[in-house]
């Protein structure tokens, strides 16, 4: 989630429904596919070169001469298509050989809310390989970044946001908290009402065929990660004749309500934390935490957690780690298994009462930069869950709720359970329990699963194929750590993926990847934050 806050994610990102009313059809689906045309057709994209990200996308350095930016013209609200619209700004690097290109391969990294603008060039070397045939497209989706973007809070009003207690055990507690989620709530309905009603993933999916269109493919190549896969998914279902080559990585769960959705990240971050747990007592003397037993590690650290809550200790300049940084740190470091080091860095140092590596690592799970800057991941993600999930919960509700969570997860569970109220009296209706994924007559869709993936677990990549149909979606199995499995490096997953996309080739279903025994490189924590695809 780079970025997906998972405070903010809580309540429906893993659940990840899909939107808001728009002009598409149901029922048969024989006008799903019918092409724009006229006046409401995308005019040719002209590109130029790029400008540094800005603020509400991350920040950071303009991507370099590789790099070509444009921006399209989408309708606001597709119910009318020839209304007021909105631009949406697109990024690419063009294939190296032009003699064997395919085409476009457009990506989304996930949240929802993560910036396409930011975050390809920053993991284009990942993708190298299939630079050799595409040109690599990214995107800012609506609400996000410099696309119309949502605006809720300002940075210092999200720093005391962020620092607040969302794990209330007190009446006076529980008032403070619902009152920081009305007080956020009306904010973005202050600053982007207007756009609040067309953020949802339905509209997000039309845009996509729109910019397939003004690319000038016939068929949409596509590479959509963590919550990018639901928003392939409601593609493939609104244009199954469309989709070209598609692979699907770190795969939510289609079938799940936002409530399930949030238990069942509370139950994948939960093993992951097992899984790290387990890893620092095999090295023994050379693990830093204290715990002869997986369990007793964890423990600690829910300990250390309620120390938190009745204590803050110092953490970046100006800032006090809290709790829920806290629990927000640990969440960010369980996304790849690279950042376990810093983890337990991390959570030693914060026992000896230093906070700094935890909090780092809340502000990049939050989007917040070192000059105290917030990209607005967060207020996209509320605002496109929102959007999309019609589940809505009530204070007495949600505290009902609690006990499931905790017995899920004793790190996690309160702190996603009370995620349940982030879309509490939002402005507008949620369209539906979960998204209609169903894309009869798609070409195969590659749906890559992670047996050790805490935010989409992996339950959710044979679901997702369930949901696609028959004949449409291929399963792939990686047994490893971390959030996705192309990014793992691993070669079994790389060359599989890369043997579909470049060449056509069609993996057996049911193939299963082991990772790779090379061991990895210390991490260091990335100037800005970035988005890792969430939920």
């Amino acid at each position: 989630m780079p970025t997906n806050a998972l405070r903010v994610t809580a309540a429906a990102a893993v659940t990840a429904a899909l939107l808001t009313a728009s002009a598409c059809s149901s029922g048969d689906g024989k006008e799903k596919d019918k092409p724009t045309s006229g006046s409401n057709a995308p005019k040719a994209l002209k590109w130029g070169a790029c400008d540094a990200p800005t603020a509400a996308e991350g920040g950071g350095q303009a991507p370099g001469k590789d790099w070509q930016c444009a921006t399209i013209d989408v309708p606001l609200d597709y119910a009318k298509p020839e209304g007021e619209t909105i631009q949406l700004a697109l990024i690419r690097a063009k294939a190296r050989d032009k003699d064997k290109r395919i085409g476009s391969l457009l990506f989304n990294f996930g949240g929802p809310g993560g910036s396409g603008i930011t975050t390809l060039p920053g993991a284009a070397k990942e993708y190298e390989a299939l630079r050799s045939r595409y040109d690599l497209v990214s995107f800012d989706p609506r609400g996000v970044g410099r696309s119309a973007p949502v605006r809720c809070e300002d940075d210092r009003q999200l720093d005391a946001y962020y620092a607040s207690d969302s794990t209330p055990a007190t009446p006076q507690q529980e008032k403070t908290f619902v009152d920081n989620i009305q007080r956020y709530r009306q904010a973005c309905e202050r600053n982007s009402g207007k756009v609040l009603p067309y953020v949802g993933t339905e509209n997000a999916a039309r845009d996509m065929d729109r910019i397939r269109q003004a690319l000038g493919d016939e068929k949409l190549n596509y590479f959509g990660i963590s919550y990018g896969t639901e928003l392939g998914g409601v593609y493939a279902h609104l244009f199954p004749k469309n989709v070209g080559r598609a692979v699907f990585d770190a795969v939510v769960d289609p079938s799940q309500t936002s409530e399930q959705g949030a238990l069942g990240q509370a139950k994948g971050f939960q093993l992951a934390l097992d899984n790290f747990a387990q890893d620092c007592v095999n090295r023994g003397d050379a693990c830093r935490l204290q715990g002869s037993t997986a369990k007793e590690v964890e423990e600690n650290v829910t300990r250390l957690q309620k120390q938190l809550a009745a204590k803050p200790i110092p953490g970046l300049p100006g800032r006090q780690l809290t709790d829920s940084a806290a629990t927000n740190g640990i969440a960010q470091a369980l996304y790849s298994k690279e950042l376990w080091p810093l983890l337990e860095q991390g959570l030693d140092e914060a026992e000896g009462g230093q906070g700094q590596l935890l909090m780092a690592l809340s502000d990049a799970l939050n989007g917040r930069d070192q000059q105290g800057r917030y990209s607005n991941i967060g207020a996209a993600n509320t605002a496109i869950n929102c959007a999309d999930s019609k589940q809505r919960f009530t204070l007495a509700q949600t505290k009902s709720k609690l006990p499931q969570f905790r017995s899920a997860s004793p790190v996690f569970g309160d702190f996603l359970g009370w995620a349940l109220m982030s879309c509490t009296d939002w402005p507008v209706a949620g369209a539906w329990d979960t998204p209609d994924v169903s894309a009869r007559g798609s070409a195969p869709i590659l749906v890559i699963g992670n047996t050790g993936d805490p935010a989409t677990p992996y339950e959710g990549a044979r679901k997702m194929v369930e949901r696609l149909g028959p004949g449409v979606g291929v399963e792939l199995t990686y047994k490893g750590q971390g959030h996705g499995a192309y990014n793992s490096g691993d070669p079994c997953v790389q060359q599989t993926t890369n043997a579909y996309l470049l060449d056509g080739k069609v993996p057996g279903a049911g193939k299963v990847c082991t990772p790779s025994q090379n061991p990895s490189a210390r991490p260091s924590l990335p100037e800005q934050p970035g988005d890792a695809g969430d939920a």
